[in-house]
């Protein structure tokens, strides 16, 4: 007999593998001043970003989807054991169907794998990393990888300036599975609100959006309507999660943010009090890389030995719907790919 009324106990569930890929390609801010009306310490002023990566010509979402699986594989050979779902975030896949997850899947090991696109823009890899935590805790899945991967160059108007400066390519992968008692995620929180659709989009087969907003074939966006969407969005979502997770802000060791623009990212964390000396940054080097943001800006604090294991992090994200999530983290340092190199570990302690 089963007992309705003892408490459900959730297996631990976490990242166990990371990895990241951005394209060879450096376009600095001084790229845009040869054609456009701008300057590149107005951008670096108003954004934070000094440049960005675009994928070369022949590059596409699955192929930097699968450079940062490879990149996990060369220093976890062991890493997709077990895995047998793919879910990749992206809101440039290389087509509408096949998805970019069964191409990527495909070309990693994983054919026959479950595998589907997630599109919720910047938000898209937390979104994802809480849809691989419940297929595991439901039991349809062991082990999920879960990647944010975009190549943004190809869908964004580079005669735009509102648009043209901000975004970059590139993607980040992480294997969600069991974790020791303890540590992995804690809580979610994920909306959505279809009203502020006119503020970020882009067209796919319907020419304008319901109420008869018509749509441009580029990415579109409304920067100052985003910018106080997201300045608001990410303070309460945040402090939201932190509440239903029974921690305050002192908890925090490191907020991961969307990378969309320095000023959004301090106004968010001052609104629930953490430091940006807390806040893990780099879109100076990467700019908005939309779904990529969040698992590049992990990545890179776990491999410089920033985040280390047992450590409380914040994950906070918003991005096109408009849409917006949190997500609580015990983290797990305990696989290979998790582990802080040792160049960077020993600068960090110079």
């Amino acid at each position: 007999m089963i007992d309705m009324t003892a408490p459900t106990v959730r297996p631990s569930i976490g990242i166990t593998a990371l990895g990241s890929y951005t394209p060879e390609r450096i376009v600095p801010n001084a790229h845009f001043e040869a054609y456009m009306d701008t300057n590149a310490d107005w951008i670096e002023s108003r954004t934070g970003i000094r440049e960005r990566r675009f994928a070369a010509p022949d590059e596409y979402t699955s192929d930097v989807g699968v450079g940062a699986v490879r990149d996990m594989l060369a220093r976890d050979p062991d890493a997709l054991g077990e895995v047998d779902a793919v879910i990749c975030a992206t809101v440039s896949p290389d087509a509408m169907m096949p998805s970019t997850a069964a191409l990527i899947a495909m070309q990693v090991g994983l054919a026959g794998a479950a595998a589907f696109d997630l599109s919720t823009a910047c938000s898209g890899f937390v979104y994802a990393l809480s849809v691989a935590s419940g297929l595991i805790q439901s039991g349809v899945a062991r082990r999920v990888l879960v990647v944010g991967a975009e190549a943004l160059s190809k869908i964004v108007d580079q005669q735009d300036r509102g648009t043209a400066i901000l975004f970059g390519d590139g993607a980040g992968a992480a294997v969600v599975g069991p974790v020791p008692a303890g540590l992995g995620f804690q809580e979610f929180i994920m909306g959505a609100d279809g009203a502020g659709g006119s503020s970020l989009y882009l067209r796919g087969a319907a020419p304008q959006l319901p109420g008869g907003f018509q749509m441009g074939q580029y990415v579109g966006m409304n920067g100052r309507e985003v910018f106080k969407f997201a300045v608001r969005v990410l303070g309460d979502s945040g402090t939201k999660v932190l509440q239903k997770s029974g921690l305050t802000s002192a908890d925090v060791d490191w907020v991961i943010p969307h990378q969309a623009n320095v000023r959004i990212i301090e106004a968010a964390v001052e609104r629930f009090g953490i430091p940006m000396s807390k806040t893990v940054v780099n879109l100076d080097r990467y700019g908005n890389t939309s779904s990529a943001t969040v698992p590049l800006a992990l990545h890179e604090a776990v491999q410089d030995g920033r985040v280390q294991d047992g450590q409380q992090l914040l994950l906070i994200a918003f991005g096109g719907g408009l849409s917006w999530v949190a997500g609580t983290m015990k983290w797990w340092g305990g696989a290979p790919s998790l582990k802080a190199s040792a160049p960077a570990l020993a600068e960090v302690g110079a």
